[in-house]
Order: C-alpha cells, then structure tokens, then sequence
C-alpha cells in the first residue's frame, strides 16, 4: 500500500468510510395523549385516534395549484415552493398545538442543523398549518421561535415558509399526503400523526420520516433521493449507492450487496493501481540502465564478458 501514489490512496479512504458510514433512523411514533387521564387498553385504539394514520403515497403527485397564505399574509401556491431544482422537507404543525407539533418542529430543527446542507441553499422547509382559525399573525411567531434554534443560518429565515389557509385547500394537501387527523372537540385539539416529508423539485412525495426524533443522516440520504440526481456531488451519489430506505426499520440502511459491488470496483482499481506503479518502477529502471550503459559502453561490454 505505501507504493500506491497519495492520491490513490486518499480515494480509497474517502470510499471505504462512505460505505462504512451508518445511517441509523429512530422511527417511533408519538401516540395520542388523553389529558383526562385515562388510558385505553394495550389492544385497544383510544376513540380519539380512531381515524388518525398516515397512508403512504409515495411518488403521489401534491395539488401545487392549491392557495394559501404565507406568513406575510402573501397570497401563494403550493407549487410556488417547487422549482424544478431544490428538494423540500414538508412538516404539518398547527400553531396552537400544545405539544406534539412542537416536538415535531423542534426535533426537525435539531437534525437540521446537522445536516450539511443548508435551509434556503439546497433546499427548503414548508409548513402548512391544518387549522384553518391559524393566520399569518401566527405563523409569523411561529416562525421566529423555529428559526430562531436553527444556528447552522445564524437565524435568517431564508428558505422557510410557514402557511395557513382555507379548510378545503388544507384537506386537498393532507389528502394528497395521506395524513389523516381529527379534531376532538372535548379536548379542543386536533390527534395527527408524527412525521415529516421529503419532497421532489417536482411537489411528488419522496420519502416519509414519523416520530418526534430525526436521525440527521436519514434526513441527508433523503434529500439527497428526493434531488433525483440534480446538483449532488460524486461521494454523494456513492452515499445513496450503498444505502436504501428500509420500509420495515422506516430509516436507511447499508445495502450489504452494493457495498461488495463497490468494494470489487475498488479493489479493481487497486490493482489497477498497483501494476501501473509497478511497470512504471520497472520502466524507470530499464531506462536508468540503458543509460548507464550508454554513457560506459566498456563496463558493458566487461561486465557481459
């Protein structure tokens, strides 16, 4: 190995820790919780999650045609965040949740800020509040308190969009998605899942990531599928060589046979590698010889005597 030029080996390095790189998820899902203190039994679905789930539509098409209003108070489309080019990380939260959208917020936040890419650079982060009594004044405050724990841009909103609307453009997003909810008027709440969405430049579904904990890798490998190839960088294209989305585990895992096949490759290149060293060594030798000989044709001539 200590033959193989610098470069070579830097290439090697960078490829081994890329597969060897471990894309952990941890899919839990948050449940319902009865403020009124009881509890249903372990096999029972309490009444007020009867209906609430999420059915996958994974490539479905989002209604981009759909209007709402932005923080600003802005009229908008869905497909005004869609620009053919930056993949989009979907979050419904409505504004007076007391509790689980602001874990879902805040946990989105945290792993954000370990992502290597940037809110407003290579992608963007929507919002859409499923309350239709939310307004602009509220989305703004929310806002502010989401950016303001996003450190990695120094608090610039850039990039985030927050937005509220009427409910029969509300119910054609949650419907595209499958995010099924309910508003139980006891409690004056509405019971939702806990997720996120990963968005193609083209407002189709790309991947969905549940519970209140995001792992920053999972988050990465799924914008990196939702961008569809557009404007990544050859490690990253190795990153989603080796790893796929394991439905079951609901987070990314090393691809154990595309793994070996990238491993072949490389130890083909380091053969590759090591013959061309050695024939390049063994030329230059010659070629010292040759000359060694010109330059003293009689030491050649006594030596082969």
């Amino acid at each position: 190995m200590r033959y193989l030029p610098r470069s070579l080996r830097t290439l090697l390095t960078a490829l081994l820790a890329v597969c060897l790189f471990a894309a952990s998820g941890d899919a839990r899902a948050q449940g319902w919780q009865d403020q009124g203190g009881g509890s249903a039994p372990a096999n029972q679905t309490p009444p007020e999650l009867k209906g609430v789930d999420i059915v996958e539509h994974l490539n479905g098409q989002l209604p981009l045609d759909a209007v709402f209003r932005d923080q600003d108070g802005k009229t908008v489309k869905l497909g005004d965040y869609f620009d053919g080019k930056r993949p989009v990380v979907f979050v419904f939260a409505y504004h007076t949740c007391p509790m689980l959208c602001s874990l879902v917020l805040d946990a989105t936040v945290k792993s954000l800020n370990n992502v290597q890419w940037t809110v407003g650079d290579e992608f963007d982060v929507v919002s859409l509040s499923f309350d239709p009594k939310d307004t602009p004044q509220t989305a703004t405050k929310k806002l502010k308190e989401v950016v303001g724990n996003y450190t990695r841009a120094k608090g610039s909103t850039r990039g985030w969009h927050f937005l509220t609307g009427e409910a029969d453009q509300i119910r054609r997003v949650t419907d595209a998605f499958g995010f099924d909810y309910r508003y139980d008027p006891r409690q004056k709440q509405f019971a939702h899942p806990a997720a996120i969405y990963l968005l193609k430049p083209d407002g189709r579904i790309a991947r969905y990531l549940y519970g209140i904990q995001y792992n920053p890798s999972d988050i990465r490998l799924g914008l990196l599928e939702a961008s569809e190839g557009k404007s990544i960088s050859t490690t990253e294209r190795i990153l989603l060589y080796c790893y796929h989305y394991d439905p079951q585990g609901k987070h990314y895992s090393l691809v154990a046979m595309n793994v070996m096949r990238l491993g072949g490759a490389i130890t083909l290149v380091l053969l590759g590698g090591l013959l061309l060293v050695m024939w390049a060594r063994e030329r230059r030798k010659r070629r010292k010889t040759r000359l060694a000989t010109a330059a003293n044709p009689e030491h050649a001539g006594a030596t082969s005597s």
